[in-house]
């Protein structure tokens, strides 16, 4: 039988597995991005500027959910600590957030320019377009209620100059999330250059989203 001890050192193997997963894609660049999840009644995030193929499960850093002080003698957490807990206590269905700079991503974010129902994939993320969250400084309380905000009935999201977050009721889902999300901006950019991409109508991204919930690609946000 496992003991919580081992449930923690899996999770803790796992966030940086997809770490280096994210690199390993492309859709980040040196420690740029994050990673959080849950566990129990503290989030478990990577830390701060250490590099993903140095870090091991102990360098990871928990934080009490109920944003009571951390414990002694961990690395200091990512400087982004702050939006990845909010978006844990508001979305309790959430287990994992995923930070990047994906390129088209983080192209479009620039442009402050959400993705809209250019292809039904966008479904995927809880509605008819994918939004972006207005600009604030990394790590600022104020970053944390822009994504909150634009999270509101989403599970993904563009930051204003600067990225995208994914969300999921599973690191690996978080995970898919985010890969997808670069997908979709690629196309998405892609038809922009070479003339305007037709706009699925709402009931048309209803009817994926109900089609959805025969494949698994319904997840609580």
């Amino acid at each position: 039988m496992k003991t919580p001890n081992q449930d923690c050192l899996k999770l803790r193997q796992e966030v940086i597995r997809a770490c280096l997963e994210m690199n390993a894609h492309g859709i980040n660049q040196g420690t740029s991005g994050n990673i959080s999840v849950r566990a129990g009644d503290q989030m478990l995030i990577t830390p701060s500027g250490l590099p993903y193929e140095k870090m091991a499960p102990e360098d990871l850093v928990a934080l009490p959910l109920d944003g009571s002080p951390p414990k002694n003698g961990q690395r200091k957490p990512s400087t982004e600590w702050p939006f990845h807990l909010a978006i844990l206590r508001e979305k309790t269905g959430v287990n994992a957030v995923v930070h990047a700079h994906p390129v088209y991503c983080s192209a479009l974010a620039m442009n402050r320019q959400a993705i809209p129902a250019c292809h039904y994939m966008v479904a995927a993320f809880g509605g008819c377009d994918v939004p972006v969250a207005d600009y604030a400084l990394f790590g600022s309380q104020k970053l944390s209620d822009n994504i909150i905000r634009a999270l509101r009935d989403r599970s993904a999201c563009l930051m204003a100059n600067h990225g995208a977050v994914a969300t999921g009721d599973s690191l690996s889902r978080a995970m898919w999330r985010m890969l997808e999300l670069e997908t979709l901006a690629k196309s998405y950019t892609a038809s922009l250059t070479i003339g305007e991409p037709h706009i699925l109508s709402d009931s048309e991204i209803e009817d994926v989203t109900a089609a959805f919930t025969d494949y698994g690609l319904k997840d609580s946000r």
